[in-house]
């Protein structure tokens, strides 16, 4: 249905505002409502309108005010290995949620060893559920608080998305779980605590797994209910063997939080240290950007929402990116050991494709000031893979910078880059941290009229009080409403000119 059909409410009071007023803009200056005809992403104008209609009264236009947000970005590839006991501990260095940031967004690669089966196999979600399992129980119980998550609604496909569910609808459906475990009296102390201490403080936002690349992506709870998060939307693209098989390739995640949209982009780029392998993964890049989509769809509101990654507001790109140093191996080692980054940094291929134009020309990264994250000995050390003496069935690897985090897009500010010292894998995790700025619509005194809310329902003149400057008989665009929804409500009947 045409949302913007005369008789739909929205349509109505497009109709109506232009009917109203439309001598009085003739010697006005523009609409200062001119918002509500926005573009996005190439679509036509005509197909979109806004989910609400802000309302206030012409002495007191909208405004917008930016809110802090901190954000974790983290990326691991963690070798084809199962999350084991033992890892929660690496988990918790890694993610520091002590530092509690309100999102959460990690990247991971290898979640299943690449071979021929789980390449082009059928799906498994068991090893992306197991991680998100870890990472919840991680970061909520840090706050005291016994994570039920998994046993309320255990994540059982690996293309899970938020779906917001009213406060009714919540409550009715959580006492359904709560009286069905009842029967299980080995939960009942468990659910009671979580029931006085509040359950979890971060909640599942989206989670996708291709082969071995996955994203997963948490965010307070207590932010669920102060902002207005919407579209939540996953996308893969697969660029590995023969160019469209998922051994390599990209998992992505569009949200937006009030005003500010963000992409969250996982990826596993082509390996290889020989001349001319960096081009190949530059052309990963460039199918990525081109293949990830974002498709509206009829469950969709009618806010618009990004279709592709440069229609967002703020873009992480996050993976083992794979770029080596053009640098011998020795040498490349001994620059390590006198923890000269700076020199290193000088070899990196990402850094000069980037200086050269050939792949995220305008995308930033933060200073490098720890040592290459690949590629470290199978064995249970710190020692980089390879060198001299080479040990027998040791891989001769240049240690590299192969896992990194990107940004593109305004308001976002760097606090830390870093990687962390777990042993799990021949990669060290890497992870940055930010401040980001979101947009809030925000006007004092206002009220907002959803699209599908009926006129009649509207707050009576004699309640709205009197106008900002105290001016008798000066009309609101709300009283104006009102006043012509009376006038039509007397024919019972709404008038179809709208």
């Amino acid at each position: 249905m045409d949302d913007m059909s005369p008789k739909s409410s929205s349509g109505r009071f497009r109709k109506w505002f232009k009917r109203k007023h439309k001598n009085k803009q003739k010697h006005k200056q523009p609409d200062p409502y001119n918002y509500l005809d926005g573009l996005s992403d190439g679509e036509d104008e005509g197909d979109y309108i806004m989910e609400d209609v802000y309302i206030s009264s012409f002495e007191m236009d909208p405004c917008t005010s930016t809110n802090e947000l901190r954000i974790f970005v983290g990326t691991w590839n963690v070798a084809g290995r199962s999350p084991v006991g033992s890892l929660a501990v690496d988990l918790e260095e890694w993610l520091k949620p002590q530092d509690a940031a309100d999102i959460y967004v990690l990247g991971f690669q290898e979640i299943v060893p690449l071979k021929t089966r789980t390449v082009i196999g059928a799906e498994d979600p068991t090893e992306a559920t197991n991680w998100n399992l870890l990472i919840g129980k991680t970061l909520n119980e840090n706050f005291g608080c016994p994570w039920l998550t998994p046993m309320l609604n255990p994540v059982s496909s690996d293309n899970y998305q938020y779906v917001k569910v009213p406060d009714c609808e919540r409550r009715a459906s959580f006492s359904g779980v709560i009286d069905s475990t009842l029967m299980r009296g080995r939960w009942i102390t468990r659910y009671h605590q979580q029931l006085v201490l509040g359950g979890s403080k971060y909640k599942l936002m989206a989670s996708k797994k291709m082969v071995g690349v996955f994203i997963s992506v948490w965010m307070k709870k207590e932010l669920l209910k102060k902002y207005c998060v919407s579209n939540v939307k996953v996308s893969s693209v697969a660029c590995g063997i023969m160019g469209y098989l998922g051994n390599k390739g990209s998992v992505s995640v569009s949200m937006s939080i009030e005003g500010t949209s963000f992409c969250f982009i996982a990826a596993h780029l082509a390996s290889g240290e020989k001349n001319g392998d960096e081009g190949r993964r530059n052309r990963q890049v460039s199918e990525i950007f081109k293949r990830t989509s974002f498709p509206r769809s009829a469950k969709d509101d009618d806010n618009r929402h990004p279709l592709t990654i440069f229609g967002h507001d703020q873009i992480f790109w996050f993976g083992d990116l794979n770029y080596r140093l053009d640098l011998e191996d020795n040498l490349a080692r001994d620059l390590i050991k006198k923890q000269d980054w700076k020199a290193l940094q000088g070899f990196d291929q990402l850094r000069k494709e980037q200086e050269d134009g050939g792949v995220f020309e305008g995308w930033r990264e933060g200073n490098i000031k720890f040592a290459p994250t690949y590629k470290y000995s199978s064995s249970n050390c710190n020692r980089y893979s390879g060198g001299l003496p080479n040990r027998s069935g040791e891989k001769q690897r240049t240690p590299a910078w192969c896992d990194r985090i990107l940004w593109y897009g305004k308001g976002v500010k760097l606090l830390s880059y870093f990687r962390s010292e777990s042993k799990f894998s021949d990669h060290r995790p890497v992870s940055a941290q930010f401040s980001t700025q979101i947009e809030v619509m925000k006007s004092t005194n206002s009220r907002f009229l959803d699209k599908e809310t009926n006129f009649h329902n509207i707050m009576p003149p004699e309640q709205i009080g009197p106008s900002i400057n105290n001016e008798e008989g000066k009309p609101t665009l709300l009283s104006l409403i009102v006043k012509d929804t009376e006038s039509s409500s007397t024919h019972m009947q709404v008038d179809t000119n709208y």
